[in-house]
């Protein structure tokens, strides 16, 4: 789908504010509610749009330790590659996988509920998958910047 000014005015609207009512999206984004409706489908249809959902605060809901996991494997043998990958996906400390390059294969966005929390998904987790090379933790200090919109 070619995404024309008026869909990026649409989607950046969204990414702002996914609760807004039709109507307010329409008067904002200068179309007819109509007209309005119709492309916010179509952007949906064609997966531009892929989902609506709540960003909950992390400390708010409990959740105070929060960490980037840089994870190297071993070989890239297709069965490490594919447990890894569905094994991390089931996992709801895991808010973010990456597949890279560099040091690290895959790189991982943890958020738990403290450091115990941690270590018990790193011993009985991570530590017993197959193929784990290595694995090294940064600590979050501060969020600076969390939930970007997508540049449209």
């Amino acid at each position: 789908m070619q995404l024309t000014d008026q869909d990026r005015k649409l989607v950046a609207l969204l990414q702002g504010d996914a609760r807004i009512s039709n109507q307010d999206l329409a008067e904002r984004a200068g179309m007819s509610a109509s007209a309005c409706w119709r492309r916010v489908r179509a952007l949906e249809e064609a997966g531009v749009i892929a989902s609506y959902r709540a960003i909950v605060d992390p400390g708010k809901a409990g959740l105070a330790f929060s960490a980037i996991v840089h994870v190297g494997l071993v070989r890239h043998e297709a069965d490490h590659v594919a447990t890894f990958i569905s094994r991390v996906a089931e996992r709801p400390e895991v808010l973010e996988c990456f597949a890279t390059t560099g040091e690290a294969d895959y790189h991982l966005h943890i958020v738990c509920r403290d450091k115990d929390a941690y270590n018990e998904f790193l011993d009985n987790f991570l530590f017993r998958l197959p193929g784990i090379a290595h694995v090294r933790t940064n600590l979050v200090l501060k969020e600076i910047k969390v939930h970007g919109a997508v540049p449209v």
